[in-house]
């Protein structure tokens, strides 16, 4: 059971447990949470997070605030701007707008002002569940995650932001990197695209696109079209040749996605493809007591938040409204890729590295976005990182809290295979 937490002077409601609670209630809230998307694509959603405690927990990010807010509360850390949603699997590679390829955080949907200590617990708890899945020992887990918040500590300590890019990465980083540089435009429309008619389009034999009815794609190409020819951050000279439907990720799986392929009317052959995703309200918001930024759409707060807390912003990265809703605008780069966990389990050292360099980049992100609009000053968060006492409360509870994650997964999976979701 884990830990309970008390708000203005009240009883404490003790944190949702699989093991005493009526079953009913976590899927009343995972249903009240996905209430909205689209249903077909919603179905896959529940499909993926029964694959794995993991990726459940990563489909989940609502339940995670959620019993946050009922559990003791963490010890005090600075207000910062956080990506809200931290896993192992939320750092990657992509190309910044001046076209050099960097290793950071890159999932901003769930990005919020928050207590700083609330994007370590997320991700140690990452750390606790992942290594759980792939068999490595609790003993080692713990290292690890033990190294994750030393690294963390160290950077704010010395108060200033530093960056991983081919020149300074190391280890598995800097081989992931140089693999993505020699990446091509040519190799993303390779696997995606196909020739039909002697005009290149998307390939729906891939299993992450749908097509779409022929009326919305008109509408979502002349939108796309509109963007191009008004919006300053728009690519100039290029036409929509070929729009479908995008399936990626797993929490945002049932969200209104789409692709563009874009050709240039001034050099020849030469191909862009835009992802325009459906922005919602952050997860973590109803269950975070700090007030936030009157931001004029979603998209606006996660593009925002993203320039303040990577070292070089995305190339396209941007926003629109379409039939009344908000939606992010980025490229699809074949750069841009994640260290899928799984694969380095056979190489601690490695892994090792790879944690190293998470904590700097967490750190880094906090200090780069420090004092703006709310959030704590450089002062405060060097302050926060020379201290060690909040370390040891806050590992403990994302250990119970993985724990919590399996039995919920244990349970979810039992009822999903049921067709209690269906």
């Amino acid at each position: 059971m884990l830990p309970k937490k008390t708000k203005g002077g009240s009883p404490a409601a003790e944190t949702p447990n699989p093991d005493n609670m009526d079953l009913i209630e976590l899927f009343e809230r995972l249903i009240a949470f996905n209430a909205g998307l689209l249903p077909d694509m919603l179905e896959l959603k529940y499909e993926g997070m029964a694959e794995s405690a993991f990726r459940f927990f990563r489909g989940t990010c609502h339940l995670f605030y959620e019993d946050l807010a009922h559990a003791t509360p963490l010890p005090l850390s600075p207000l910062a701007w956080i990506c809200g949603d931290l896993h192992i699997e939320n750092f990657g590679s992509y190309r910044g707008d001046n076209k050099l390829v960097y290793f950071d955080l890159n999932d901003f949907d769930e990005a919020l002002l928050a207590p700083a200590s609330y994007e370590l617990v997320r991700m140690v708890t990452s750390i606790f569940i992942a290594f759980d899945q792939v068999k490595i020992g609790p003993r080692k887990a713990r290292r690890m995650a033990e190294l994750y918040l030393r690294s963390y500590s160290a950077t704010l300590e010395l108060g200033k932001a530093k960056s991983i890019e081919p020149r300074t990465a190391r280890g598995i980083v800097c081989d992931f990197l140089k693999k993505a540089e020699k990446s091509t435009y040519k190799d993303l429309l390779r696997k995606r695209t196909i020739n039909d008619r002697k005009k290149r389009i998307f390939s729906l034999e891939d299993e992450r696109h749908f097509k779409l009815d022929k009326k919305l794609q008109a509408e979502l190409a002349a939108h796309i079209q509109e963007w191009i020819s008004t919006s300053s951050d728009g690519p100039y000279n290029y036409k929509v040749k070929s729009v479908v439907f995008r399936l990626a990720g797993t929490g945002s799986i049932g969200l209104k996605r789409y692709l563009f392929l874009l050709k240039s009317t001034n050099t020849r052959q030469h191909y862009l493809m835009l992802d325009m995703k459906q922005c919602r309200a952050a997860s973590p918001l109803p269950h975070v007591a700090v007030q936030q930024l009157q931001w004029e759409s979603d998209a606006e707060r996660v593009t925002s938040i993203q320039r303040r807390m990577q070292n070089v912003s995305a190339a396209l990265l941007s926003t629109t409204s379409f039939r009344g809703e908000s939606f992010l605008i980025q490229e699809l780069q074949p750069v841009k890729d994640t260290i899928k966990f799984k694969l380095l389990k056979d190489d601690y050292r490695g892994m090792y590295q790879v944690i190293d360099d998470m904590g700097v980049l967490t750190a880094s992100s906090q200090l780069r976005s420090g004092g703006l609009q709310g959030s704590s000053n450089i002062d405060d968060l060097i302050a926060f990182g020379r201290s060690t006492e909040w370390q040891a409360p806050l590992l403990e509870y994302a250990l119970a809290y993985a724990e919590q994650v399996k039995r919920y997964y244990k349970r979810y999976v039992k009822e999903y295979k049921d067709g209690k979701l269906a």
